[in-house]
């Protein structure tokens, strides 16, 4: 994490508001990953921020990817710029992962040359694959409780498990390879019996496939939900890998290819955004500072996520409950109506806010006229 120093030389030297990416913090949450989890290859979740220098560095550690549109492929794919154009193309089914499990039928087209992996939980997403993308590999999701998540996703995709099994022999007999289950227990879980649960179910369907005769499935997805520690009530990720790895290695033979798709987990930590106060006023006794950052820039995650991001101050004093506001003319740019911050700070004062990297920035837009911030690049 980058110091309070550097983060003040850099807004002097950038301006702000500035969104700091520190790609040491990346390889060293990739390393833990891999570390903690040794069975699982990391498919890195392009949509928690899609910037190319962190595929980059992620590439470079290891990391495969979890694409969920053909933009985000392409960027994965224009980024891995040391491959050649076919090594490149061959190179997809083993690190890239298309995992929208609907699928637009220009997409499906787009994505048929390079033979990908991609995922369904759906009759109708079976028939489009088969127009579409005949080439393709099949990974079916799962609904799986979503209890505790920040994020709940089950309800809006994974197949019911009752119908699992009928969805595999569909894909089958319609010439397609279903190579193996995919699950997602929701974004930010920090219930880590999710992932008991969601295992112990995918080791069920995998039985009762081969019961009704599929044997070609030989892989596993884990999906995303991995915590960020965004304060002290997110249990340690080693507790979380140590119940993982157990369910794994009691439920799924060691030839079987375990994947997850961790996007929270390897960027949220790696970036600070750093802003400016540009107002400040008490409306009905309460201090609310106006800053050049916002819901519709690098704190869309108040809204997108159901994240609450701790501002801290770097100048010194008193401290209150205030209200901090962004830039725009519109009453739902709030950052936060009970921050502590001190009372003293000024207009041109900077604020700052850390393990801000997941489902942030990227959600930035230009309402209002206002520009994302500027992205800087530390230790890469």
């Amino acid at each position: 994490m980058a110091s309070t120093r550097l983060l003040q030389k850099l807004a002097k030297e950038h301006g702000t508001p500035l969104f700091v990416v520190d790609h040491e913090q990346l390889r060293k949450n990739y390393a833990m990953f891999k570390k903690l989890l040794p069975r699982v290859q990391a498919y890195y979740a392009v949509k928690a921020n899609p910037d190319p220098a962190i595929i980059r560095t992620l590439y470079k550690a290891g990391g495969s990817f979890d694409v969920a549109s053909m933009p985000e492929f392409l960027i994965v794919y224009e980024n891995i710029k040391d491959m050649p154009a076919k090594q490149r193309q061959d190179w997809i089914w083993d690190k890239i992962i298309y995992a929208n499990p609907i699928k637009a039928t220009e997409a499906l087209e787009q994505l048929d040359q390079y033979k990908p992996l991609v995922t369904y939980d759906n009759y109708d997403e079976i028939i489009k694959i088969k127009r579409h993308a005949p080439h393709a590999g099949l990974c079916l999701r799962l609904k799986v409780p979503n209890t505790g998540a920040m994020v709940e996703l089950s309800s809006k995709f994974g197949a019911a498990p009752g119908e699992a099994v009928d969805l595999i022999l569909a894909a089958d007999k319609a010439g397609l390879v279903v190579e193996g289950l995919s699950f997602h227990v929701g974004s930010q879980t920090t219930n880590f019996a999710n992932y008991v649960a969601a295992i112990n179910l995918a080791a069920n369907i995998y039985k009762e496939a081969r019961d009704r005769g599929y044997t070609k499935m030989n892989l596993l997805d884990i999906g995303g939900g991995f915590p960020a520690p965004y304060d002290a009530t997110v249990k340690p990720f080693r507790e979380l890998a140590r119940t993982i790895n157990r369910e794994l290695d009691r439920l799924f033979p060691k030839n079987i290819q375990i994947l997850a798709e961790p996007g929270r987990f390897m960027v949220a930590t790696a970036c600070t955004a750093v802003c400016k106060i540009i107002g400040k006023a008490r409306r009905d006794g309460k201090l609310c500072y106006y800053v050049n950052d916002g819901v519709y820039h690098t704190f869309s995650g108040v809204i997108f996520d159901h994240c609450k991001y701790s501002l801290k101050a770097f100048k010194k004093g008193p401290t209150e409950i205030c209200s901090v506001f962004g830039p725009t003319c519109d009453a739902l740019d709030v950052i936060s109506m009970a921050e502590n911050l001190p009372a003293n700070l000024e207009r041109g004062d900077l604020l700052y806010s850390e393990n801000i990297g997941a489902y942030s920035h990227a959600s930035s837009t230009w309402f209002n006229g206002f520009p994302p911030a500027k992205v800087v690049h530390i230790n890469q």
